[in-house]
C-alpha cells in the first residue's frame, strides 16, 4: 500500500476530504521526523513506539579501494509494534 492508497481509504471509511486527510498525514510525519530529530520518543497505546537506536562505531570496508572505513555512532530511527498490534498481525497468519 502506497501514502495515496491509504489517503483514499482512510477518506472512504471516515467521510473526509482526501485534501483534510494528506495534510493530516503530512503534519504527523513531519511531527514524528521532527520529535526523532530532538531525541524524543513518540508511544502509541495499542499501536507501538516511535525510538531511535543507538548504533556503536564500528570499522566498515571500501570495497573499491580495499581500505577501512572508521564508522562513528549514530542513531537510527525504528519502529517497535505494541503486543496487541503483534498479536493482531499473528492472528491474521499472514505470509
Amino acid at each position: 500500500m502506497r501514502k495515496a492508497d491509504l489517503i483514499n481509504r482512510i477518506s472512504e471509511n471516515t467521510g473526509i476530504a482526501k485534501v483534510d486527510v494528506l495534510v493530516t498525514l503530512e503534519n504527523l510525519f513531519k511531527e514524528v521526523k521532527k520529535s526523532l530529530g530532538e531525541g524524543e520518543n513518540i508511544y502509541i497505546r495499542g499501536f507501538g513506539s516511535f525510538i531511535t537506536k543507538k548504533r556503536a562505531a564500528k570499522i566498515g570496508r571500501n570495497i573499491k579501494k580495499n581500505t577501512a572505513v572508521e564508522i562513528p555512532e549514530h542513531y537510527i530511527p525504528a519502529f517497535k509494534p505494541s503486543k496487541e498490534f503483534v498479536e493482531q498481525i499473528k492472528e491474521k497468519n499472514l505470509p
